[in-house]
């Protein structure tokens, strides 16, 4: 299993199944905060292993070499954040290169592996220069590498698509299951040091609680929907077991959202954050002919129930209060 979903409840969620896990960070110290995330029960079924750059050639080979008999593989570490210096190096290169590199690993030095699960986003389905009535999973948004100086455009699709390539051409004894996932709310994790490295999704909550919007609500624009990364996780851990999973990506969305429905909901279940957030009869940017979505594929075949938008929002902000760290 590589770098935990989003705030590590992926990797925990699948200790709790009965799965022992060796995830991969890209140092010790990554590696020793997602053990640490998980409880003394957790941690005798998990370890890590320091890949370094996933770019690199080879990079995952040393997770498939040290003994370890593998049943499956799930690929999360796609980079996502807003310092971007080079969109090649920060975003192209560790998306594809780390993609394409740990199938090739697994063909090289894992035999034993059934599947390979990997992480897209609905990103990789979302055309904005034309939206599709209803996105499902035989969307692909239009980006190719031209399009690489915009790394929210490009990065996933071409990552998403050379995975499929690579099964097309290698034909290797494993399956391969992509899981296409949207903006991630829900629980920060347990050992988040600070307010400023939890997940990118998250950071609109963590900023309304501070008092950033209080003045102005910005544009939701331009993703409408949503997902709860215990829904994610879920997803993951069935893509695994679901022997009908192979072979498939999945939409995994729970609803739509809208950054005044988020702060309604923190209103609602935290009302002593009344004066940090924007008036009650603040503007609500969210449009009427919005897209529509279908992810019934993954209600059908991975059995997921998802988690509303006000329950994703009342347990994040409870599990940022559980940090004690300070607004």
């Amino acid at each position: 299993m590589s770098n935990s979903i989003e705030n590590t409840k992926g990797v925990v969620l699948v200790t709790d199944n009965g799965f022992k896990v060796v995830t991969t960070a890209r140092s010790d110290e990554k590696g020793r905060r997602t053990v640490e995330s998980a409880t003394p029960a957790q941690r005798s079924n998990l370890s890590y292993v320091a890949v370094g750059d996933i770019a690199k050639e080879n990079a995952f080979d040393s997770a498939f070499t040290k003994g370890t008999i593998f049943d499956y593989v799930v690929h999360t570490a796609s980079p996502y954040h807003l310092n971007v210096q080079d969109p090649v190096k920060d975003f192209l290169d560790p998306a594809i290169k780390g993609t394409t590199g740990i199938l090739k690993s697994v063909v090289a030095h894992a035999p034993t592996v059934k599947r390979v699960v990997i992480t897209s986003s609905s990103a990789a389905m979302i055309n904005p220069l034309n939206h599709a009535k209803v996105y499902d999973e035989t969307c692909w948004a239009p980006w190719t590498l031209e399009d690489v100086k915009d790394p929210q455009k490009a990065y996933i699709t071409l990552s998403e698509k050379a995975a499929w390539a690579f099964m097309e051409k290698e034909k290797p004894n494993f399956d391969l299951v992509v899981i296409n996932c949207t903006y991630t709310f829900g629980p920060v994790q347990r050992n988040l040091p600070s307010l400023e490295v939890m997940n990118a999704s998250n950071h609109r909550i963590r900023d309304m609680l501070q008092g950033k919007m209080k003045e102005e609500l910005p544009s939701t624009a331009p993703v409408f929907t949503f997902v709860d990364v215990r829904d994610v996780a879920r997803a993951h851990l069935k893509a695994i077991t679901v022997p009908e999973a192979g072979g498939n990506r999945f939409y995994i969305v729970g609803g739509h959202f809208s950054n005044k429905r988020i702060v309604d909901s923190i209103r609602k279940s935290y009302p002593k954050f009344g004066e940090r957030l924007p008036p009650e009869d603040a503007p609500d940017d969210f449009p009427a002919d919005v897209y529509g979505f279908n992810n019934g594929k993954s209600v059908k075949t991975l059995g997921l129930d998802y988690n509303s938008l006000e329950e994703s929002v009342k347990d994040t902000v409870q599990s940022i209060l559980d940090l004690r760290l300070d607004f």
